[in-house]
């Protein structure tokens, strides 16, 4: 299980090496990336913010649930603080597990616990706008 929080860009295949494992059949990754249209506006970048010690906890509470629940073999989750620009990625997921159904699963329960429960938050840049906080 490996779990990050950092102002740098996220290195996808580090992360889909780290859950690489002879137990598992199937890697799913997803990448968060930045794009132009949040809820109708046209933004120029996200800044995020997080309590970075309390979301790295809340984010592997969820990796050992998808331990229990999915049957996974491992995960990795790191996720961008910091301005974040156009097409970069604010989050990526790797999850391997013996199948695919079961690393689909737990890739789809951790991004959207991620949203849910993780004290992270967004705030678009619009230019000529005041920003506007998720």
């Amino acid at each position: 299980m490996y779990v990050e929080i950092t102002d740098s860009k996220i290195p996808v295949m580090d992360l889909i090496e780290r859950v690489r494992s002879p137990k598992a059949g199937a890697i799913v990754t997803f990448e968060g990336t930045v794009r132009e249209d949040s809820d109708g506006v046209k933004v120029d970048a996200l800044y995020y913010e997080s309590y970075r010690e309390m979301a790295v906890k809340e984010i592997q509470n969820m990796i050992d649930h998808c331990i229990k629940e999915f049957g996974i073999t491992d995960a990795a989750v790191v996720h961008r603080t910091g301005l974040v620009n156009l097409t970069e990625d604010s989050v990526v997921i790797a999850v391997s597990a013996p199948h695919r159904g079961q690393a689909f699963d737990a890739c789809r329960y951790i991004i959207d616990q991620i949203k849910e429960r993780a004290p992270i938050w967004k705030r678009d840049i619009v230019q000529g706008s005041p920003a506007k906080w998720h």
